[in-house]
This record gives structure tokens, sequence and C-alpha cells, in this order.
């Protein structure tokens, strides 16, 4: 398993944290997050990032969160630091309406832009709509596929319809429209700020059910997340012969999207 990049900061609602912080949220798995690639200080899809949070935290914890609160502790977490990977942790201790942040800064991280190799695996998220705590799966099925030789799960239910890999979303080319999975999943905000532009470049661009049995039917696929778009090369034994016009179409794309200042 990669070794994670050093932690450089983790405070809890812009304090640094403390034991009591840290063993609180080493007992408690139940809540959520969001992750950002910081550059010169700014973001890609910040408002997205914002509604995320604001959305699960009302789902899970039936109340808001004010997106310049957000903001405001990402900047303090940052300080001078202008380039990083950041995560924006939300729990709610018991007792206490509002929720507590806890927001970490890494060094950044840009995604290999080598082709991958997934291997499929039977599992489905729960709530997978919500970018929640409950990782052990994905995780597990993630260090699997490593040791394996891939690099990482792509996730499948019973009947072998695709839904996402262990850490990302995944699309498939059929060499007439890009195919995004129609199944359970969580909508990264990558994804989301790629699919809606993919017409506009002549790139056909749907959601459709996509089956184990059909992959080698399709030219090419590539995974996105918060650290960039990568060519899928292999998934199991079916090798894809791979398109670079389709995906250096999708990196332009996303490398097109604004960066928004936190």
């Amino acid at each position: 398993m990669t070794t994670p990049p050093p932690l450089l900061v983790t405070e809890v609602d812009g304090r640094p944290a403390t034991a009591d912080d840290l063993r609180l949220r080493a007992l408690d798995s139940y809540g959520h997050f969001t992750a950002l690639q910081v550059r010169d200080g700014r973001t890609r899809g910040l408002a997205r990032h914002l509604a995320r949070l604001d959305s699960a935290t009302r789902e899970l914890f039936d109340t808001g969160l004010d997106g310049e609160r957000v903001r405001e502790l990402l900047r303090h977490a940052l300080g001078t630091v202008r380039d990083a990977s950041a995560r924006v942790y939300v729990h709610q201790q018991d007792g206490t309406p509002e929720p507590t942040l806890m927001v970490t800064v890494r060094p950044p991280v840009d995604l290999a832009e080598r082709a991958q190799g997934l291997t499929s695996v039977t599992y489905e998220r729960p709530v997978p709509h919500i970018k929640h705590l409950g990782s052990f799966a994905q995780i597990h099925y993630g260090r699997l596929a490593r040791r394996a030789g891939f690099d990482d799960a792509l996730l499948v239910d019973a009947a072998g319809v695709v839904s996402e890999t262990a850490i990302a979303n995944v699309a498939f080319w059929d060499g007439t429209s890009v195919v995004w999975p129609d199944a359970p999943a969580l909508s990264g905000i990558t994804m989301a700020l790629v699919e809606p532009l993919l017409p506009a470049t002549g790139l056909r661009s749907v959601r459709r059910e996509v089956t184990l049995a059909e992959l080698s039917s399709f030219r090419a696929a590539f995974v996105t997340n918060s650290h960039g778009i990568a060519p899928v090369d292999r998934i199991d034994g079916t090798v894809l012969p791979g398109d670079e016009a389709l995906v250096k179409t999708v990196r332009e794309v996303y490398e097109g999207v604004a960066w928004d200042r936190i």
C-alpha cells in the first residue's frame, strides 16, 4: 500500500486538534467528509463541495452547515500553504446541536497519468450518495486489488452491475458515447464538473446500466476523482484498447474548469 503523505495540519473548529478531539473521531465513525485539491489557495468546484457538505449534514444530523464557516476553517488550516490536499470532516458530538469540523492539510497529490488496472469485487457501498466515513470495505478491497497487481477495485453488485471504484467514479467509451454507470454510487465532484461539459466538445454523454459481461464491447474507460483523471486499460482479464484522443479531451475539459478561491 502506498504510504500516505505526512500530515501537516489537523485542526478542529479552527484550533489545533487535541488528543481528546482525535480520540472522539477514532471511536466515532458516524460522519462524512469532502476531499479537495488546493492550488494557489484555490480549488475546483468549491460550490459543489460546500453543497455536498451541507446536504450530508442535513441528512445525517438534521441541521445545515454554513458554507462560509467551512471556507473560513479551510483558510485558517491552510495558513500560508498554497498547494495542498485538504479534507473537511463533519461530526456531531452528543448533546451539541452544531456540527464540529475537522480540517486536515497534507501535501498536494496528482493522479498518475498512466493507465490504471481494475479488478472487480462484489460490494455495494451503503448510503452510497454520501461520502461517509464507513470505508473499511473500500480500503480492504483496494488493498487486495493492489496485492493482485491492480490499482483499484471496481465495485459491482451480485448481478455484475458496475457502480464505481473503491475511490473513484468510472466511465466507459463505446466509440459513440461516454457511458456513466447508472447505479447507486457517490456523485464525485470531478465527475459532476466534467459530465455536463462533454457535449460541447462533441462527446455524447449518457447514463445507463453497465455490466461486467459487456466490458469487452467498450473501447476505453477512465476514472475520475479529486486527484484527477486517468485512463483504464484493463478490468480483470479484459484488456481495453484505449483511446488517447478521448482521454486528452476529457482531461482538457477538466483542466478548463475554473479554480475557485477558498
